[in-house]
């Protein structure tokens, strides 16, 4: 193995040696001129190429043979170059001429080179000259101008400064040209010259001229808005493409841009590109506004050089209405380019008055005016194609606009797409939101745009590693909700869920709950759980009857000692109601009866005698004896019930003698006053009445 390699590295080095000590290559044929700068020279001048070894030393020599066989030679050196004194060759006739080559290797001589001495004079350079007009010409002199001599042919080319090609016109005998047409306004060029005099050879290129030719920019400014994600939201940052040079035809200064509030007012605005003051951020390819747009309903704008402006561009900020085409229109993208195509929607509220349809990308997480593109298409155009480096992984939000002649936007319909497709983060929130007997409701917040990794196709959703459900995940940007159906009562469950992209599944999250019983064994053990509360509050609850029984058994037969007053039963229907229900008539004297509004006339009040002995439960004032009337002085510890026994008694016996005697001696009694010892003693007196 070693010998291999040994003799492998020998092989090399002895191809290469042999490759250095090969035949000298010869140099190439001599170029010879006789140079005329201010004035034609006398001597001619020489020289060539030729490709040796710079390790290798090799010398060089000029050599030369008149036509008469006269040879002569001149020794360079290592130099390529060398001259022919004027007095080796004669004027005017033929001369042949070679250059050789010597080193250690050996010698070379190049090809001969013929000529006439007459004929290889070789005028300087042009020198050239511009005005700025329109259209643009320059201008040259030569030595070949001078008197002795005469001008030959000349040659132009010229280039913008940005390409490697030349354009090369011949122009002959003049010193003037003009450019009508050729060159493109606000593009730097590159111009050179060369002329030949009426004899000899061809001058060397003159030395390179720029020239930058302006003129006022054309056409409009292509300015549109971006307003994030959604395409729709609020504020938006005005953000237009920079004039192609063929429109800015010079050095564009600055812009002046025309703000129309929502309340029908203008601010004019001028931005500076040499001093922008923040107002104007610009790359390579466009510039957007930096400052909100709010309040504002409509702009314009128009760029500017030191030669005029462009015509005003008009856009209006706030999308009118949102119209979603029946057929959503299809994305295709990759890392390298992103194409759109649709199919023209048919329900916009005036179709022929749409001009154009606008295609935008937004990438998601970037700031207003960045990570963002669009295009203006014809409206009989259906498909756009965007060129560029999309970043894997990463989700962009493409819309399509229709652009009425109004210059009003509709927002046809916008999706989300990536450039490449990885595996999704895991969901988040997911949680059990409401638990039955037989189901359950479940809750999970989306995966954050920004870490999908890829377009989500839907959730997969697993309960015991058994049964596995895929809920749709459309839309892509609300919190979903799905219903576990056929459980089991009573019984625990564990149930996790993931999200999937065409490049698989993401991480699982994972929960855990218990269903509930069945209602009829909630109500039973609900009425279980009533009865036993009864019984244990049953005794309570009777023994509390008890004592308020007694309670109001006690306080009923005090009460008389508290009124005094007494109604009268001959005048009352009270009685007459109630004369046949009552056994205690004390018992219902402090009861409240059904009578509704007792009339005065109707109810008699009369004054009794508590007993002596009852007589400490009220105060002194209260326990002055009453007045006692003939007949009724004798009272027994019954609190009156005598009393009473004899007035319901004779109201007895009046309902025995009939309805008409009782009539006459209600008649009598009120035609004459009655005196008796019962008024006396029952009917309240005046001054009590008045006290009342």
């Amino acid at each position: 193995m070693a010998a291999g390699w040994l003799l492998s590295i020998l092989v090399v080095n002895m191809s290469l040696l042999f490759a250095a000590a090969g035949p000298l290559e010869p140099p190439s044929k001599p170029e010879c001129h006789i140079p005329c700068n201010v004035s034609c020279g006398d001597d001619i001048h020489c020289s060539w190429n030729h490709r040796f070894d710079p390790q290798v030393l090799t010398n060089y020599s000029l050599h030369w043979e008149t036509l008469h066989n006269i040879e002569g030679r001149v020794d360079t050196g290592t130099s390529l170059s060398g001259l022919i004194d004027r007095e080796r060759f004669v004027k005017s006739s033929e001369l042949r001429v070679w250059a050789q080559a010597v080193s250690k290797h050996g010698s070379a001589k190049s090809q001969v080179v013929i000529f006439n001495t007459g004929d290889i004079m070789k005028p300087s350079s042009p020198v050239i000259s511009w005005s700025p007009q329109d259209p643009l010409e320059i201008s040259w002199s030569s030595i070949c101008q001078d008197p002795h001599l005469s001008l030959g042919p000349c040659d132009v080319r010229f280039r913008p400064e940005v390409e490697k090609l030349w354009h090369e016109e011949e122009v002959g005998k003049q010193v003037i040209y003009e450019f009508s047409g050729l060159i493109q306004a606000g593009l730097v060029y590159e111009f050179q010259v060369r002329c030949s005099c009426n004899t000899g050879m061809m001058s060397d290129w003159s030395a390179t001229h720029r020239i930058s030719y302006e003129k006022a920019p054309t056409g409009q400014m292509n300015v549109w808005r971006d307003c994030g994600m959604p395409a729709t939201s609020i504020d938006c940052a005005m953000i237009w493409k920079r004039l192609p040079l063929s429109q800015a035809r010079g050095h564009i200064l600055g812009y002046e841009v025309k703000l129309f509030s929502k309340h029908s007012t203008m601010a004019l605005v001028n931005i500076s590109v040499a001093e922008p003051r923040g107002r104007l951020v610009c790359d390579e390819l466009q510039c957007y506004f930096n400052s909100s747009l709010k309040s504002v309903s409509s702009a314009s704008i128009s760029a500017y050089n030191a030669h005029g402006a462009t015509v005003p561009s008009y856009l209006t900020i706030a999308v009118p209405g949102e119209v979603r085409s029946e057929h959503p229109f299809d994305v295709r993208m990759n890392m390298a380019n992103l194409t759109v195509s649709w199919e023209l929607p048919s329900q916009l509220p005036d179709v022929t008055s749409v001009k154009e349809y606008v295609v935008q990308y937004k990438e998601a997480g970037s700031l207003l005016g960045k990570g963002f593109d669009w295009i203006r298409v014809n409206k009989s155009c259906a498909t756009v194609t965007f060129t560029g480096r999309f970043e894997k992984h990463k989700p962009y939000q493409v819309s399509l606009f229709a652009v009425t002649s109004s210059q009003e936007s509709y927002h046809i319909s916008s999706v989300i797409d990536y450039s490449g497709h990885g595996i999704p983060a895991k969901v988040r929130s997911f949680k059990v939101t409401s638990i039955a007997a037989t189901h359950a409701t479940l809750f999970w917040e989306p995966v954050l745009l920004s870490m999908q990794n890829g377009l989500i196709l839907h959730y997969e959703i697993g309960v015991h590693g058994q049964t596995v459900y895929n809920v749709s995940a459309q839309p892509q940007d609300e919190n979903k909700t799905f219903e576990l159906p056929n459980l089991s009562p009573g019984q625990e469950y564990e149930v996790w869920i993931k999200a999937v992209t065409k490049a698989g599944p993401g991480a699982n999250v994972t929960t855990s709950f218990i269903t509930k019983q069945q209602e009829h064994h909630e109500l039973k053990s609900k009425s279980h759980v009533f009865v036993l509360l009864l019984l244990l509050c049953l005794p309570v609850i009777l023994c509390c009857l008890l004592v308020l029984f007694s309670f109001h058994k006690g306080t009923s037969k005090a009460c008389l000692c508290i009124k005094e007053n007494v109604p009268d039963p001959y005048n009352s229907t009270i009685f007459e109601m109630m004369k046949y229900q009552v056994n205690e008539p004390l018992a219902w004297i402090c009861v409240p009866i059904h009578e509704p509004h007792p009339i005065m006339s109707m109810l008699e009040v009369v004054e009794i005698q508590c007993p002596t002995w009852e007589r400490k439960c009220l105060p002194q004032d209260q326990t002055t004896p009453a007045v006692a009337s003939e007949g009724y002085t004798k009272r027994t510890h019954r609190y009156g019930k005598d009393e009473y026994s004899k007035m319901v008694d004779s109201e007895e016996a009046k309902d025995v003698s009939g309805v008409a005697g009782r009539d006459d001696s209600w008649s009598s009694s009120e035609e004459e006053p009655d005196t008796s010892g019962y008024e006396q003693h029952f009917m309240p007196t005046a001054v009590e009445i008045l006290d009342a």
